[in-house]
């Protein structure tokens, strides 16, 4: 299994996953240009120096929301879905891994006991931000990819 992962519906790409296991030297940015939030994995040895820096104020126009789980302990699945909330496979994510949820929709199920941090952009919209929507019970799993 790759150590990043893309899961993809046709030619739409609706999330990125980094193993725990990834790893490569210096700034490796995973995801294009083009999208919200920017995922990069990075690798320095000790006494490595990051230039000091502030960000300029950059006018962006955001309108769909990416967000990014790191999963620190236990164990999540991720249940993908089309942009119709049509069910499409799902993913197991473990400590250490990282997902980058790009388009269409999504459930999750902790399947252990589950810490994770979330981040996307702000601010929060409350019921404006997201559509719920009757997800899929356990027996309709199957999972993309190599088994998880």
């Amino acid at each position: 299994m790759s150590a990043v992962e893309i899961i993809k519906k046709k030619n739409k790409t609706l999330a990125m996953i980094i193993r725990n296991e990834h790893d490569c030297e210096g700034v490796d940015f995973l995801t294009p240009n083009e999208y919200s939030q920017q995922v990069a994995y990075m690798h320095h040895p000790a006494g490595k120096t990051i230039d000091a820096h502030v960000h300029n104020l950059v006018h962006r126009n955001v309108v769909l929301t990416q967000e990014v789980l790191f999963i620190k302990k236990g164990k999540l699945r991720v249940d993908f879905y089309d942009d119709y909330e049509d069910y499409l496979e799902s993913r197991i994510l473990n400590a250490g891994d990282v997902i980058l949820l790009i388009s269409g929709g999504h459930g999750f199920k902790a399947l252990e006991e589950l810490e994770m941090i979330e981040v996307k952009q702000g601010p929060y919209a409350g019921d404006a931000d997201k559509e719920r929507f009757a997800g899929i019970d356990d027996s309709e799993v199957k999972y993309g990819g190599e088994k998880d």
